[in-house]
């Protein structure tokens, strides 16, 4: 979808198929409303004042045909009292509009609510939010269907302001929208296309479409002199080759210090020899959300030319029951060199991030955060609305809380306290790699801590916002959003 930024003057002149224009529930009409109804002899007033227009929140009424304007249709949209709204009804009224526009199949829009107040957000962050909700709509799954959707039919989005500040803010929303549908595109594709050598072979391509982004791939061979004995312990089980791929982003001065992102990139997840339930093990193809979305970010920092150095890092591997699979008592050794007694194959996902946290290291990070679908017990603790955030910096919770509620990708920070790390006691390594069912999302936070404690570090469990299910089944794109803004500030 085309968006784009300019000033209008006359919407009653504005030749559209569709204007967007605002109403408001309690007095006059205002701004482009007012042209509008006055050119058209006040057909709107009458609207109002008959009660067919309530001016109600995020309300809709489409007027197919108007006299004494040139523009094709005008959709009014509710804004209330005028009185200032929070994020999510401005969200709310977005995905309306957005809503009614495709509907209608509307093929070309100008949007001319130009008096909206959001609380605490300036109109930067209103086009950024904007921008981001239409490119996700464009989204459509296609690799896998003989007779895929229709493309969206709005194609062009034309809003109502002007200036330098504006088409950066419209910038951003599309950069975030567009690595969100990345993600999203990755996450949807089944298992059987998208193994640890696709990733690869995705993340390279990626590289292809930006100067400034480099990538590099470690076999098993590589991994196996260097001592990832926990990745390659998650690998044993299958035939597809295990994959330690890296992109880096060099936007920013030469030697200066990435940020770091590590996303668990498990194409399918079905528990090894502690094999799953087979109700719902078809959503396993997402447990490589966490790879997914630092590619997704890794998109938008490029197409943003951010100027800052990023390093993404991706566990990839399935894990698969086999004659050669790791089995539940095995001793493994990482490659901090500390051993891990696998209680339960199940837990893979902290086995290949420890590796790859541990590889983070050689990049001297100025941060890093590691992104997976880690844990069941995080689902039963947040649900599907906010993704569990742990860090052994309460500051950089911080800010990364702060990041995720600005772009509407919610976090909640969890405890990382001392006293849950006995629970990964082992008479026979120097951990476990399972805490109990007490606290588990909690104790799998614990476990990478002990492979994060020269740097500052994050954890991003995203097993409850990473997909959707049932009839709106399919990856959400999360967390590209909160991981980009988080960039989009450390650049600034």
């Amino acid at each position: 979808m085309q968006i784009s930024s300019k000033s209008v003057q006359g919407p009653e002149q504005l030749r559209s198929p569709c204007l967007v224009v605002g109403v408001h529930a309690k007095g006059g009409l205002r701004g482009a409303a007012k042209a509008i109804d006055a050119a058209a002899g006040g057909v709107i007033s009458r609207l109002q004042k008959r009660g067919d227009v309530s001016g109600d929140w995020a309300s809709t009424l489409l007027l197919p045909t108007l006299d004494g304007i040139k523009a094709e249709r005008v959709l009014l949209v509710g804004l209330g009292h005028g009185i200032p709204v929070g994020e999510n009804d401005y969200r709310k009224l977005t995905q309306t509009v957005l809503n009614a526009l495709i509907d209608q199949k509307v093929e070309e829009a100008h949007w001319l609510l130009d008096d909206i107040i959001v609380l605490e957000r300036d109109n930067s962050w209103q086009l950024t939010q904007l921008a981001m909700a239409a490119t996700l709509r464009e989204y459509r799954y296609t690799e896998t269907l003989s007779k895929p959707k229709a493309p969206l039919a709005l194609r062009r989005l034309h809003i109502d302001d002007s200036g330098a500040a504006a088409r950066a803010a419209i910038a951003r929303g599309i950069a975030i929208g567009r690595g969100m549908n990345l993600s999203r595109r990755l996450g949807d594709l089944p298992g059987n296309l998208c193994t640890p050598s696709f990733l690869a072979k995705e993340a390279r391509a990626l590289t292809r479409k930006h100067a400034k982004l480099h990538a590099s791939v470690l076999e098993e061979k590589a991994m196996r002199e260097l001592g990832m004995g926990a990745l390659l312990a998650v690998a044993a089980g299958s035939e597809q080759p295990a994959k330690l791929i890296v992109v880096e982003y060099r936007g920013g001065k030469r030697g200066a210090a990435p940020q770091v992102l590590v996303g668990k990139g498990i194409t399918f997840d079905s528990g090894g020899i502690s094999i799953k339930p087979g109700p719902k093990m078809d959503e396993m193809k997402y447990d490589m959300c966490g790879a997914a979305s630092v590619l997704g970010t890794l998109s938008a920092v490029a197409e943003l030319k951010l100027p800052i150095n990023v390093v993404g890092i991706i566990a990839a591997s399935e894990n698969l029951p086999s004659g050669s699979a790791t089995k539940p008592g095995d001793v493994i050794t990482s490659l901090s060199g500390q051993t891990i007694e696998v209680l339960n194959t199940d837990a893979e996902g902290r086995l290949v991030l420890c590796d790859a946290l541990t590889y983070a290291a050689r990049f001297r990070p100025a941060a890093v955060i590691d992104i997976a679908t880690l844990t069941g017990a995080c689902v039963v603790a947040l649900g599907k609305h906010a993704s569990g955030l742990f860090s052994n910096q309460d500051d950089f919770a911080r800010q990364l809380l702060e990041a995720g509620r600005e772009v509407g990708d919610r976090a909640w920070q969890l405890p990382l306290w001392d006293d849950y790390q006995k629970q990964l006691d082992s008479n026979f390594a120097d951990m476990a790699n399972i805490g109990g069912p007490a606290g588990g999302s909690i104790t799998a936070a614990c476990f990478l801590a002990r492979f994060t404690r020269d740097y500052r570090w994050a954890h991003l469990d995203i097993a409850g916002t990473a997909w959707d299910e049932g009839g709106a089944k399919g990856a959400t794109g999360r967390p590209v959003g909160l991981l980009t803004q988080y960039l989009i500030h450390c650049a600034a």
